[in-house]
């Protein structure tokens, strides 16, 4: 039922309507823009309004409700210790625009962020404003760009990046202007490092790369492929999407990356999904540090302030209105002091040790693990497509069944190198009892494929909405209300 269904006229509340009538439209509007009658808003009492929302949000999958073992995506559970500590008035009523000397607290807790990620990562300096994981790609590839032609190297137009990269990976490269040239991976999970000294040289400005890997396993050649690159000149970029199941055991720095991007809407567990918001920080080594995005905080005689263009002049510039989302920067920070320099290493402990319980249980329920051979990084992949050659249920029909068992699907389809896949993540947050559960599960709906494939198939069938048309949802997506219709 959508709020307009129940909507009565005159139930609004007019008490809580603006008083004065409506601005004038801007004079620059043209006329064909402008509406002829007033918008047609529900007519909802303020309870009704609130069960509707309310009721709403009981019928999502959330990791507040369920488990949620997207793969790459590190969906775990956000403190809610972080979230109070930052909705404190001090934090909320700063305006971002107002003197440093107004505002040391803030600037204290920011500049200490940086110092702590330059730790974490191995990285001589780093930049807090990209406001997302993607921002602090582009500002990493822009870096990356900037070395380049600072040293009048203007050959480099290409950027090498794994076939089992993040699409924004190749996406990002695109938008900074060069080529993508793809690498292949073997078949136990790292790169082909033949294919990657066929395809450096002096056309390469960069290589990107995650690692552990998408494909959930730690590239065991990595200081060859750092040798690769820098000897052909070109410099290397680290996503960070997978930093949690490294965290304070081995930094991107100590690799040989130049520059790094974090998600801390991922690995510290400041709020994810639903598009934002997200903070991107970006990480560099020593000689990128002239590059870096500004604003960046200094610590200057005892007082903290900020250093923008003036100060910086071969930055990349600015990638966010003032300091970017400082709300999400607060919480990260919170939940990094919370876990110490012990607690960082129990996050990749224990992210580590649930992907690879769960890897076990499910292959001795009679899964099969993309890369059997190989230990589980924090995430691990299977593959269904023998289930499928036998049964026809898919990765796909997998996933929607899951819903009826009360688990959100893990990642399906990624990596596309894997056919009939399943990219499992558990994070380091969910207990025993949850892996078990969804272990069980995932036997359940094995079984059910086994002998009624066409229960499997036709899932979900527990929830408010059935199995949708993926494509004509995506083609002809419809979000306007034009009045009454059947839904």
């Amino acid at each position: 039922m959508l709020i307009f269904d129940l909507s009565q006229p005159t139930r609004a509340n007019p008490a809580l309507a603006p008083a004065t009538p409506a601005p004038a439209p801007a004079a620059d509007i043209p006329a064909a823009y402008l509406r002829e009658t007033p918008p047609a808003w529900p007519e909802v009492s303020e309870l009704d309004a609130v069960r509707h929302y309310t009721r709403l949000s009981q019928k999502n999958f959330s990791i507040d409700s369920h488990f949620y073992p997207l793969g790459s995506c590190t969906m775990k559970y956000n403190p809610r210790v972080a979230n109070a500590a930052t909705m404190q008035r001090e934090f909320l009523a700063r305006h971002p625009q107002a003197p440093a000397e107004t505002g040391q607290g803030v600037l204290a807790c920011l500049f200490e962020l940086q110092e702590m990620l330059k730790e974490i990562t191995g990285m001589s300096g780093v930049s807090l404003t990209p406001m997302a994981g993607a921002q602090g790609e582009f500002a990493g590839v822009a870096m990356i760009r900037a070395y380049h032609e600072a040293r009048g190297d203007s050959g480099r137009c290409e950027i090498v990046i794994p076939d089992a990269a993040h699409g924004t990976n190749p996406a990002t490269a695109a938008m900074c202007g060069y080529r993508v040239r793809e690498i292949p991976t073997d078949a136990n999970g790292d790169i082909d490092l033949e294919a990657l000294r066929a395809a450096v040289g002096p056309h390469t400005a960069g290589l990107m790369l995650t690692n552990p890997s998408t494909l959930g396993v730690f590239e065991r050649n990595i200081r060859a492929i750092q040798q690769i690159a820098h000897e052909a000149g070109a410099l290397s970029y680290y996503d960070g999407a997978n930093l949690n199941a490294i965290l304070g055991r081995v930094r991107p720095g100590d690799m040989g990356f130049d520059v790094i991007h974090v998600n801390l809407h991922k690995t510290f567990a400041t709020p994810h999904g639903g598009g934002g918001p997200g903070a991107g920080p970006v990480g560099v080594s020593e000689r990128l540090l002239p590059y870096l995005p500004v604003p960046l905080v200094a610590l200057e005689s005892g007082s903290y302030r900020l250093l923008d263009e003036q100060e910086r002049p071969h930055s990349i510039g600015r990638l966010s209105a003032n300091f970017g989302n400082v709300g999400v920067l607060l919480r990260a920070y919170v939940y990094m002091r919370m876990l110490g320099k012990a607690g960082m290493k129990r996050v990749a402990d224990f992210a580590a040790l649930n992907a690879n319980y769960l890897m076990a249980e499910l292959q001795a329920a009679g899964f099969t693990p993309a890369y059997p051979q190989r230990r589980a990084s924090h995430e691990f992949i299977v593959s269904l497509k023998e289930l499928k050659e036998r049964t026809g249920v898919t990765a796909m029909d997998f996933a929607k069944r899951l819903l009826d068992y009360g688990f959100h699907a893990p990642t399906t389809y990624f990596p596309m190198l894997v056919p009939e896949c399943l990219l499992i993540e558990p994070t380091e947050t969910e207990s025993k009892q949850t892996l078990d559960a969804f272990v069980a599960a995932m036997k359940a709906i094995r079984a059910e494929a086994e002998t009624d494939p066409a229960l499997v198939k036709s899932a979900p069938h527990t929830t408010p909405v059935r199995r949708l048309d993926d494509v004509k949802a995506a083609r002809e997506l419809d979000l306007a209300w034009r009045g009454a219709r059947k839904m």
